[in-house]
């Protein structure tokens, strides 16, 4: 090839790796910076920026099984329930006198619980996964104010508190941000590197296909669904480490930021396509963001408002550019007729 040729090729393969959405999120994060630097000094303080990190990660857990969920062609509202109910009934446990680390293990068992209920009635009874995981949001949530009411449990041990206050020794990155790495590198083999993981890509494209295929659809819901739970639970015991206290109410609300995450990482709301390096790329977006307005002293209500603006375009953007990609392509089609 000759040197014009493949400076050609290369000015493609750019333009084509700048057109990925991945990229588009990895430009946004450096705007983002750029901006929240300019406006506050304290910014780009490193440590101000690992700690912020902390106040993220357990959404960030829960939005690792969301991918698949969503890319299956479903969604799970019950996920800040969940975590609720999971965390409670741990802590409980606790109060009554099991030794803590038992506790742990029931309380993320019991979110798994929590999953295989929206696993069996999405997958086996065929509900819509919107109104089942609304059903269960109402029911795991109210199963915490049943056990906890109005009281708060704390005074958890020093090793529990370790894994949601600490930094990895002589560092000062947290252990919630390590544990969620090691999680996301996981979870985006079993996504893009496994059989599972294609299966879970081909339902959301075509769920009745698959099932003349013979793939196990329901079996692969129920599966999601119990790593969405089980997830969930997990980010309710690095929670409540982080708190070092535990109410009824913990981590209302944080399903928005979740599936926002998800969404805004690229993962088509309808299912069948998405990434998770979009996923966690997203989920730093909407850290940096949160951090940028937080350091300007802007109202939690007007953070929420933001999420949920960046939720409304994440789902409508796409659905404009493959509006346009059609529209362009029946015009070539009618111009070469």
């Amino acid at each position: 090839m000759r040197p014009a040729g493949r400076l050609e090729a290369r000015r493609i393969n750019l333009s084509s790796l700048v057109a990925t959405w991945e990229a588009q999120l990895v430009i946004l994060i450096v705007v983002a910076m750029a901006i929240s630097s300019y406006l506050s000094p304290h910014f780009l303080d490193v440590e101000n920026l690992l700690n912020t990190t902390s106040n993220f990660m357990e959404k960030g857990i829960m939005a690792l099984p969301m991918a698949f969920v969503i890319i299956s062609g479903s969604i799970d509202l019950s996920v800040a329930s969940n975590l609720g109910m999971s965390a409670i009934i741990m802590a409980s446990l606790f109060k009554a006198g099991m030794p803590m680390g038992l506790a742990v293990l029931i309380g993320l068992a019991v979110g798994a619980l929590g999953g295989i209920v929206n696993g069996l009635l999405i997958g086996k009874a065929r509900l819509p996964a919107l109104v089942a995981t609304l059903g269960t949001y109402a029911l795991y949530r109210g199963i915490s104010f049943s056990i906890l009411g109005d009281q708060t449990i704390k005074a958890f041990p020093e090793s529990f508190e370790y894994l949601g206050q600490d930094t990895v020794p002589g560092t000062p990155v947290p252990v919630q941000l390590v544990l969620f790495v090691v999680l996301a590198v996981i979870f985006g083999l079993l996504l893009h590197r496994t059989s599972f993981g294609r299966y879970v890509y081909a339902i959301g494209q075509n769920e009745t296909a698959c099932r003349f295929s013979g793939v196990a659809v329901d079996r692969i819901k129920v599966v999601v669904f119990t790593l969405s739970g089980l997830m969930a639970a997990l980010a309710g015991v690095v929670l409540a480490s982080r708190f070092g206290s535990v109410r009824a109410d913990i981590g209302l609300g944080f399903e928005l930021d979740v599936i926002t995450a998800v969404v805004l990482g690229g993962v088509d709301i309808a299912g069948g396509s998405g990434s998770m390096i979009g996923v966690v790329l997203a989920l730093f977006l909407l850290g940096i963001v949160r951090f940028g307005m937080s350091l300007l002293n802007i109202r939690g209500q007007v953070q929420a408002i933001v999420v949920g603006i960046l939720l409304v375009l994440a789902i409508l953007l796409p659905q404009l550019v493959r509006r346009l990609q059609r529209r362009r392509a029946a015009l070539s089609a009618a111009g070469q007729g």
